[in-house]
């Protein structure tokens, strides 16, 4: 009996070993980690005939920066002179021991919070960057002048390890307008419902998802909430790869344990290449030169790009043509706008990106660009104009005791704005009905309200350089809202003539500052200001719904304190037949 106990025990052993054989990598000298889990290994013994890198979306997105047009006739190679410590030859590529891999690999495990291992499958994803995919890994490391200061100041706001940053390399390879077949967009490879989760919002014109900034600020936050719910970076990039489910799905046929290299047999092949191939991605970039590697640079660097908010509607052709950027530098720096428009909404800013030297130009021509009509581009120019005045469209689903009077006042529109574009034939709507709303009110709409409920002529037209005009011809003083471009356009000057008169350091200008206008345009402008101070008054007969929001949008530049005033009004109030005395300017 006791000999037959024996065997049992020792069968028992053997199919533990054997079974933990499956779970681990073998190598003649075996390494284990602070878990006690064998982890690095010389030889697959997982499937070894799957090569987890062929048609892997890693190998995908790198191969992709074959095709960014910026590259292909606007680049520059980093001076070997100065990057060259090693005084490799030019077409040398040098290839290590795995002792020299793994002695690297363990210098960067010290310098780091993130458990960086070296195995066969790490050094398969070196390979690819190091030997098989130089030029373009010499690419991707000149996108990370552009993006990696970006990333590291993200990273530090939200007190994770910055060598997250890689995780963007083999997401997306910094390819800004990478897409995977599965419908995740950007450089951090958000797909959809992620996205609104972390508020990344995707319409016809605008995907916040390739937006450089936004992308990385929702990427942080939902590392933060990762490693918050794993504490284990490499469960965390495993997460950020698979999802949440497929990752405690993995925990539990594991028996529980979470640590990253016992679960990797039952993850997803794309997600078991995933953590090595961070680990390749993180070495080869702070390795490169030992490779003889150095970046190809795509013509720009983080510091030669700046901002600034447009305040019309514009096309990527109408600021290329106006200023003479070329398109592609536009279409690389902003690739959130999906048709090369930037659209405007009142409630939200649109920002532009611009190599830094041509800032200045954008400023002093912005209004020149607005109006620029473009020699290509039909039907973009159509919806520009449309953009112009309908902007983002919304749904809005009825509460019980709201009106369309009072959803219009929401909205800043009017009760004929959402009849019109809901073919509403009555001012009754009841709760739970699906309303479409437009952030920007419609001219049409406008224009159509405006000729039901007017009971005299139609709106004059009123010139921009005839509206707002000052007491003194020789002197401006600044209102909320303006800029430089927008006086210098009202006056017939320049923004440097007007820099010059006042002495101005920059473009920047307070409200209720004095600028001094030099003839002849403050001359034009008297002369202008004359005709204008013809005044006509019409009277308006108030209608269902009508707000007095409502009735001074149908009037250029009256305001609802002016209609008050002229009629004596104390409050907001009005009835439905009342007439309104509205003063006209022509």
């Amino acid at each position: 009996m006791k000999g037959i106990r024996k065997i049992l025990i020792l069968f028992i052993l053997l199919s533990t070993l054997e079974g933990q054989s499956q779970k681990v990598l073998v190598h003649d000298t075996i390494h284990t980690s602070d878990s006690g889990i064998f982890f690095l290994p010389y030889k697959k013994v997982f499937n070894p005939e799957v090569d987890l890198i062929e048609d892997s979306p890693i190998l995908r997105a790198l191969d992709s920066l074959a095709n960014i047009k910026f590259f292909q006739d606007y680049y520059f190679t980093a001076d070997a002179s100065l990057t060259n410590v090693y005084q490799f030859p030019g077409d040398f590529i040098p290839v290590y021991s795995d002792s020299v891999y793994q002695q690297r690999i363990e210098n960067m495990k010290q310098n780091s919070p993130i458990d960086y291992t070296f195995n066969c499958y790490v050094k398969d994803y070196i390979e690819l960057y190091a030997v098989k995919k130089r030029q373009l890994t010499q690419r991707l490391l000149g996108l990370s002048y552009i993006y990696f200061p970006l990333f590291e100041g993200m990273l530090d706001k939200y007190e994770l390890p910055l060598e997250l940053k890689y995780l963007a390399v083999i997401e997306s390879a910094l390819n800004p307008i990478a897409g995977s077949r599965a419908g995740a967009k950007g450089l951090w490879q958000f797909m959809y419902g992620t996205g609104k989760v972390y508020g990344l919002k995707a319409t016809s014109l605008v995907d916040d998802r390739f937006d450089p900034y936004l992308s990385t600020d929702a990427a942080c936050r939902h590392l933060k909430d990762l490693y918050d719910l794993y504490e284990d970076w490499f469960l965390v990039l495993a997460a950020y790869n698979s999802g949440v489910g497929n990752v405690n799905k993995a925990i539990r046929r594991a028996g529980g344990t979470k640590n990253y290299w016992a679960i990797w047999p039952y993850l997803p092949a794309e997600t078991r290449g995933y953590v090595p191939a961070f680990i390749a991605a993180s070495y080869i970039m702070q390795y490169a030169p030992e490779h003889n590697l150095y970046p190809l640079h795509p013509g720009i660097l983080y510091n030669g790009i700046d901002t600034v908010v447009v305040r019309e509607p514009v096309s990527f052709d109408q600021i290329s043509e106006v200023l003479g950027v070329p398109i592609e530098d536009i279409k690389f720096l902003n690739p959130s706008y999906k048709l090369g428009i930037i659209p405007v909404a009142k409630d939200q800013k649109y920002y532009l990106q611009l190599p830094r030297e041509f800032i200045g130009d954008f400023i002093n021509n912005e209004y020149t660009i607005y109006n620029y009509t473009t020699t290509k581009g039909i039907e973009k120019e159509k919806l520009l104009k449309q953009i112009k005045n309908i902007h983002e469209q919304q749904i809005h689903i009825v509460r019980s005791g709201e009106s369309l009077s009072s959803i219009a006042r929401k909205y800043h529109c009017s009760v004929s704005d959402i009849k019109k574009w809901n073919n509403l034939k009555s001012n009754t709507v009841k709760a739970g009905k699906r309303l479409i709303i437009y952030s920007g009110t419609s001219s049409i709409a406008s224009t159509s309200s405006s000729n039901n409920n007017q009971t005299t002529d139609t709106k004059p037209e009123i010139s921009n350089s005839s509206t707002n005009k000052e007491q003194h011809p020789n002197y401006h003083i600044v209102k909320r809202g303006e800029t430089l471009s927008q006086i210098s356009i009202k006056y017939n000057c320049t923004i440097n003539e007007l820099i010059s008169w006042n002495n101005l350091k920059g473009y920047n200008i307070q409200v209720n500052q004095r600028l001094l206008i030099h003839p002849p345009a403050a001359k034009n402008d008297s002369a202008s200001s004359e005709i204008n101070k013809q005044v006509k008054y019409r009277y308006y007969t108030v209608k269902e719904g009508d707000t007095l929001w409502d009735i001074a949008q149908q009037f250029d530049g009256v305001t609802v304190d002016e209609i008050k005033k002229l009629n004596n009004l104390r409050s907001n109030r009005i009835s439905v037949g009342q007439k309104l005395k509205i003063k006209v300017i022509n």
